[in-house]
């Protein structure tokens, strides 16, 4: 098992719609922006070699958001997990699913649990 914890209030679908809305390279940036975030805040980067499942703790300060707003960050936050070398791939081979998990009161953030799948890389 290993666990990350990503601090700060990540961006929802509600921003990342609203950038694109703005202009065609903001939510790019945005996105690009998040997972740069994310990124430096992971330290272990040692890289997953079979499938996984991930549980998402994520810390909202109060219940505006919706959850399934808060949880499209699992969006920016695989794609860090990728582009730092964590995850091979974000495809049905490498995750075998997750859970979404809702805290409110405190410090945003998030909390990325990552356990080994029941099945290996072939898919059995």
């Amino acid at each position: 098992m290993r666990q990350y914890h990503i601090s700060g209030k990540l961006p929802g679908a509600n921003d990342y719609i609203n950038a694109c809305r703005r202009n065609r390279y903001a939510g790019a940036k945005l996105k690009e922006d998040t997972e740069r975030l994310i990124c430096m805040q992971i330290c272990d980067r040692k890289p997953v070699d079979r499938a996984v499942r991930l549980r998402f703790t994520w810390h909202e300060g109060n219940r505006r958001r919706d959850k399934d707003n808060v949880a499209f960050a699992k969006k920016f936050v695989l794609d860090a997990l990728q582009k730092c070398g964590v995850l091979p791939n974000d495809n049905n081979l490498y995750i075998e699913g997750f859970e979404d998990v809702f805290e409110y009161g405190g410090d945003y953030g998030v909390e990325v649990m990552i356990y080994a799948a029941a099945r290996d890389q072939s898919g059995t």
